[in-house]
Parts: structure tokens; C-alpha cells; sequence
């Protein structure tokens, strides 16, 4: 199995027909991925490379059964464009577009979640998702993940870094260790899908073996994540805080990813995982080679 999409996703793209949005949404499908439509409003009857456009998410969906999507859109028009998924009926939308003001994000967030709660989002400005050798939706290079085994053990991994995401995936690859799935949740401060919908999904997984968790500095999500696995998490993890020599107040990377009034430090986030049970490493290839450890011992 795997969490959120697998072989039998249908995937539109909404702004295909622009630049990032071929060059990913073609990546995605070479690598194996059912997409099967793309949308841009006046483009209807046109093709990328085979692929057929519509002018709307419901007129895809119509023709193709389409059940997720992969919004590659400006920042001006990407809460829009997740609205038009959600009220077409899509159940995943994966989302890259970074620079949306937080408070489109919020508007959007709150407006799934009361009138579309049969819908979610991953995202904004993330790498998305890759559950290897099904389905990949988003930027996230195919080749370096390593494939689940049938018997496993196999690692799931939940990043809120997309760099770090990629260097997960391709620790665990040089060690020849599969992961379930890989969600990349994002940076922002209001993400669609956050850390205990990801933990939630791989303990409930019976091919997710091992979790792997990226976290950064900034905001609460760690230690609140910390308190799930505390009561609810029951398969092992390592983890990773980016962000150990980041001066405070100052912004690193991501809008979410700043400490302030003392809340939010790399130290008090690897203290609460570690109480937690999780074995925090002090830079991405020991959190590589503590998960390592782990799977050799299941």
C-alpha cells in the first residue's frame, strides 16, 4: 500500500500548458503516473504532448474520472485554482506554487475544511508527493527513490523542507532501503496537510515500517507532532531539525520557518521528539544513518 495516491491515481494538471507546468506534469508522467488531462481556461481541445486540456477541472473530471490534481499555477490565481478543484469533486490537490500571501492560504484552508472536508490539500510551495514506483505528483526527481519491497521494511517520510526531502529520499536510496511513501508537507505557515496527518496515515499503513521526519525551526508542528507520536504512534522514527544555528528573529527559507518571542527553536523541537522516542540526528545523513539502524533491527 501507500499513503494518499498509488498506481490507480488519475492526475489533472492545472496549468499545464505553461512552462513549469509541462515540465513537471510530462516528469510525472514519464515516470508512471496516470496523468490524464490538463487545465487552462481557453485552451480547451488543445494537447501537450498527447495530453488533453480542458477549460475546467469539472470538464476533465468528466472525461477522464480524474481524482487529483497538481496545481502549477502563479501565486495570484493558485487559491483559485484549489477552490475550482475542490468544488469540481478532486480529493488530492498538490500544490508547488510558492509566494501565496498567508492569507489567501488561510482563506483557502478554512474554506476547504468547512465546505470541502472530503478534500485535501498538500501544499502550497512544496516538492508533493512520491509513493515510488506508482504515483508521483510534483518536482520531486523519480530516480532517487528506492522502491518498497513486498516484505519491506519500508520507510515513509514527512519533510517540511523540500531540499531536505530529496536528501531523505536519496540517504535512504544509497543505503537500499524503500520507502513507502514520501510527502512533503511544505513550509508555509498554514499547510494543508501537516505532520500528524502524515503520522496519522503511515501508523495506519501496513507497508510503512519506519517513519522518517524532516522538520525546521519555526511555529509549533514539531512538538505538536511530538505529543502524537507520544500516544499514538507505535512504529519507530528518526528525525532531523534544520535550523540548529539559524539566529532568532531572523527569517530562513520559509515564510513558517522563524523563531520568535523564544517559541519555535531547533533545540526545543529535537528535545520533544526525543522525549517522544523518536532518535533525532544532528544533520540529514545521521538521521539517514540512525533509520538505517532502525531497519536493521526490524
Amino acid at each position: 500500500m501507500a499513503i494518499f495516491v498509488n498506481e490507480n491515481t488519475k492526475v489533472v494538471v492545472q496549468g499545464l500548458t505553461g512552462g513549469q507546468g509541462k515540465y513537471h506534469g510530462l516528469r510525472n508522467r514519464d515516470y508512471g503516473t496516470q496523468i490524464v488531462a490538463g487545465v487552462t481556461p481557453g485552451k480547451a481541445g488543445q494537447d501537450v504532448d498527447g495530453i488533453p486540456v480542458y477549460d475546467t477541472v469539472e470538464d476533465a473530471i468528466a472525461a477522464t474520472g480524474a481524482t487529483a490534481s497538481f496545481v502549477v499555477v502563479p501565486p495570484k490565481f493558485a487559491a483559485g485554482a484549489i477552490l475550482d478543484a475542490a468544488k469540481a469533486g478532486i480529493e488530492f490537490i498538490v500544490c508547488i506554487t510558492e509566494g501565496i500571501p498567508a492569507q489567501d492560504e488561510a482563506k483557502v484552508y478554512n474554506t476547504l475544511v468547512r465546505d470541502y472536508p472530503n478534500t485535501r490539500l498538500l501544499g502550497p510551495n512544496c516538492p508533493g508527493i512520491i509513493s515510488p514506483g506508482k504515483c508521483n505528483i510534483g518536482i520531486t526527481a523519480g530516480e532517487i527513490a528506492e522502491l518498497p519491497s513486498a516484505d519491506g521494511p519500508n520507510v515513509g517520510i514527512v519533510s517540511r523542507s523540500g531540499t531536505l526531502t530529496y536528501q531523505a529520499l536519496y540517504e535512504l536510496k544509497q543505503k537500499g532501503i524503500g520507502v513507502s511513501t514520501c510527502v512533503g508537507i511544505g513550509g508555509d505557515p498554514v499547510p494543508g496537510t501537516n505532520f500528524i496527518d502524515c503520522l496519522r496515515e503511515f501508523e495506519a499503513d501496513p507497508e510503512t515500517h519506519a517513519i522518517m521526519m524532516i522538520g525546521e525551526i519555526g511555529g509549533s508542528a514539531e512538538e505538536e507532532a511530538a505529543e502524537f507520536i507520544q500516544a499514538n504512534v507505535s512504529k519507530p522514527m528518526s528525525a532531523y531539525i534544520a535550523g540548529v544555528t539559524a539566529p532568532p528573529g531572523k527569517k530562513m527559507g520559509h515564510a513558517g520557518a522563524i523563531v520568535s518571542g523564544g517559541k519555535g527553536t531547533a533545540q526545543g523541537k529535537m528535545e520533544a521528539l526525543s522525549a517522544a522516542g523518536v532518535k533525532v540526528g544532528q544533520n540529514p545523513t545521521e538521521a539517514g544513518e540512525l533509520m538505517a539502524e532502525i531497519v536493521a533491527g526490524l
